[in-house]
């Protein structure tokens, strides 16, 4: 299916000319080309034109999760008849595996993995195989280590109706494919056996399950069913089931791949004890070996992935497997705020390396375990053949890479400089990165090909905020002040801070004062980031007090104030691309203001008033001469991440928002769903009174709610249908 983008509006202001330049650029094979946008001129929409007139599958990187989901968001908006996929880091909480030598420390790997994100990554995975119309929003995870592609779509395992296979052989395949059996728990990468029916639960789908239903040795029918209700969403002829693990391997690779572990092992404790190291022999012998064992057994063990080269086949140093090998070699990059997104790329390879080095010196791992590594930015730049960069502040790289020989993005002073000596482009590149030497990793052309396109114009003639300056002494009592003022006008406010702490006994102090207000920072999992930011939208709270991640990219119309406290705190998070990305949070609203807490103008201050006072007369001018009225943007709050519905036998979407006693609306089955999985953990740790607790509560609820159970349905789970009074197929 073609890439075909759906929205009421079309290009407007600068977007028009801005989607024609970029594109002939891809088109005429430039590798680098940047679209320097203000906030709130309609970067996504703009990107989303070029993916349409492109034509490709497409890799959009974000340097948060945050701001990855609402992408994610928008794109699926835009896109719904197209692939949209999230991939990040599917780790809620994460202490990596480390070692202090000083202390003899070993501190051993702990997380907390968010199933809901591993079902979206293994989404990705299987789209990115399976259809040519992807697009994948994805963080920095992207360039961390992967299965091999070509492992993962060996072991795709197809049935069809009417094929001859018989129960056992298909249960073996499901097996190999790291399902497990569970006939009470029906767990996504589960699957349960009842009589001839086996139900199949992927882990790369939400709330459907596949039932199989044999006739002897031949498979009679194929449904899709909801996990919940029984209910058949959908016939089908064939289906095609990937891998429950994001790590796969066919049996034969493995075997291999432990031959080559041991004869490492070996190597490994010989070296060792020649050196006098006793300790780390036996310590390598000992976890080793006992990975070995459950890899013989299982198929699988904690930490697989630091054996990947040799699962995989590689050759010492060789880059690791990444999702960016799922895409096809002319995929199109799109780096939203490349001026985040791109240093931290770049960084991530160097922290890596140290830690396991230690691990390695030690005996904790094998040295093959180096080679599960994240990639160099040489190998990612080598690996990304089409790029655009998107930022509202592009850094160096991207400005010297788009158009090396524009002297317009040259300090006045060196561009002197710049026309006698052919390697100043790239000492500049070096100089803005920190790079000591010439590496590798920049890919600069003085070819002249290459373009940087600017988008200063908002289709809503939007001006940039109001910019006020308040001295430090009562900063707090005045932002108290400033919120109720936008409080009583039912607008929203964004308050930044330095530090965590700061950011949580704000939060605490202004809801003394009775302001409904929370905070959000670095320790607030993904998925209840994306909530919050959602709920103040919705308005369920009018004040968010954050650190670092109000800045790029949060589309939050109704915010109509940012407060920035400590402003003239020079440093990383108040330097002049900070202040500029923070600032234009408050550029998609009509009354929109930045007020900077500061004794001092410093550089990136005076920076900020420079800009915006050049934007606003930019975009006077412009709504001047074109008649233009500045309008706030208005644009639906996103749906919940949370949010589900009920599929009926008829493949319709049921109601599930019922109304009980107290006229209270509540949405039933989803609570249920919770109570129930909560339910089962109960009795998995034998608290029995709190599982019994648990359902006698689920089944007041149902009463309550107009459900009940059906148990006439003939196989399968219980099925729940909805009270008469609600009427039909509600």
């Amino acid at each position: 299916m073609d890439f075909r983008l759906v929205s009421e509006f079309g290009p407007k202001g600068d977007q028009e000319q801005a989607i024609a330049k970029l594109v002939k650029s891809i088109k005429a094979g430039n590798r680098h080309q940047t679209l320097r946008g203000v906030t709130g001129s309609g970067k996504t929409f703009t990107m989303a034109n070029i993916i349409e007139q492109i034509q490709r599958p497409t890799l959009i990187m974000s340097h948060n999760k945050t701001l990855a989901a609402q992408l994610y968001s928008e794109f699926k908006t835009f896109f719904p008849d197209n692939a949209v996929e999230y991939f990040v880091s599917y780790f809620d909480y994460y202490q990596p595996e480390a070692y202090i030598p000083r202390s003899d420390t070993y501190i051993e790997k702990d997380s907390s993995i968010n199933e809901e994100i591993e079902r979206l990554r293994l989404s990705t995975m299987g789209s990115l195989i399976t259809r040519e119309d992807t697009i994948v929003v994805a963080s920095v995870s992207c360039i961390y280590g992967l299965g091999n592609p070509e492992d993962y779509k060996d072991m795709m395992f197809g049935v069809h109706q009417g094929e001859e296979l018989g129960r056992d052989e298909f249960l073996t395949e499901l097996v190999n494919l790291l399902f497990e059996r569970n006939d009470i728990a029906f767990q996504r990468g589960n699957f349960r056996v009842r009589g001839d029916v086996v139900e199949v639960r992927p882990a790369y789908l939400e709330e459907t399950a596949i039932r199989i239903e044999f006739f002897g040795d031949e498979i009679d029918r194929i449904t899709s069913i909801d996990t919940m209700s029984g209910h058949v969403i959908d016939e089908m002829t064939h289906y095609v089931f990937y891998p429950a693990k994001q790590f796969v391997s066919s049996k034969e690779k493995l075997k291999g791949a432990m031959v080559a572990i041991r004869q490492e092992l070996d190597d490994r404790i010989a070296w060792f004890e020649k050196n006098g190291k006793l300790i780390e022999a036996q310590r390598i012998r000992m976890r080793t070996e006992y990975d070995l064992e459950m890899m013989q057994e299982m198929g699988f063990c904690q930490g697989i992935e630091n054996y990947s080269r040799h699962i995989t086949g590689r050759k010492p140093g060789d880059r690791p497997y990444t999702l960016l090998d799922f895409f096809p070699d002319d995929y199109l990059l799109l780096a939203d705020e490349s001026h985040a997104t791109l240093p931290q790329v770049r960084g991530m390879f160097e922290g890596d390396k140290s830690r396991k080095s230690v691990l390695v010196d030690h005996g904790f791992r094998l040295p093959s375990a180096m080679d599960n590594r994240p990639l160099r930015f040489d190998e990612y730049m080598k690996m990304t053949q089409r790029r655009l960069y998107v930022s509202a502040t592009p850094g160096p790289f991207e400005i010297v890479n788009s158009r090396p020989d524009n002297p317009t993005f040259i300090p006045i002073k060196s561009r002197k400089e710049a026309d006698f000596d052919p390697t100043f482009f790239k000492r500049l590149v070096i100089k803005a990165s920190g790079a000591d030497e010439d590496p590798e990793d920049f890919d600069v052309s003085r070819s002249g090909g290459q373009l940087i396109v600017e988008q200063i114009i908002r289709p809503t003639g939007l001006l940039d905020p109001v910019l006020t300056l308040r001295p430090l002494k009562a900063q707090i009592d005045d932002t108290i002040e400033l919120c109720q003022q936008r409080v009583e006008k039912e607008e929203r406010v964004l308050i930044t801070t330095l530090t965590k702490k700061t950011a949580e006994d704000l939060t605490e102090y202004l809801q003394g004062v009775d302001l409904k207000v929370r905070y959000i920072h670095s320790d607030v999992d993904a998925i209840e980031r994306v909530e919050i930011l959602r709920a103040l939208r919705a308005a369920e709270f009018d004040i968010l007090v954050g650190i670092n991640l109000l800045r790029e990219g949060l589309d939050l119309p109704e915010v109509s104030l940012v407060c920035i406290l400590d402003a003239d705190k020079e440093g990383f998070l108040r330097n002049e691309t900070s202040l500029i990305q923070t600032a234009g949070r408050a550029a998609r609203h009509l009354n929109g203001e930045c007020v900077l807490f500061c004794d001092t103008i410093t550089d990136s201050i005076q920076c900020l008033l420079d800009v915006t006072e050049f934007r606003r007369s930019v975009q006077r001018d412009y709504n001047e001469k074109h008649g233009i009225t500045p309008t706030s943007v208005k644009r639906a709050v996103q749906k919940s991440l949370h949010d589900r519905g009920v599929t009926s036998k008829t493949g319709q979407e049921m109601n599930t928002s019922l109304v009980a006693e107290d006229e209270m609306v509540f949405n039933a089955v989803e609570v249920i769903r919770e109570m129930e999985d909560e339910m089962q953990k109960a009795s998995a740790k034998l608290e029995f009174e709190k599982a019994a607790h648990l359902r006698d509560q689920i089944k007041e609820l149902k009463k309550r709610a107009g459900l009940d159970k059906d148990e006439s349905k003939g196989k399968g789970p219980v099925a729940y249908k909805f009270a008469k009074k609600r009427g039909k197929g509600k």
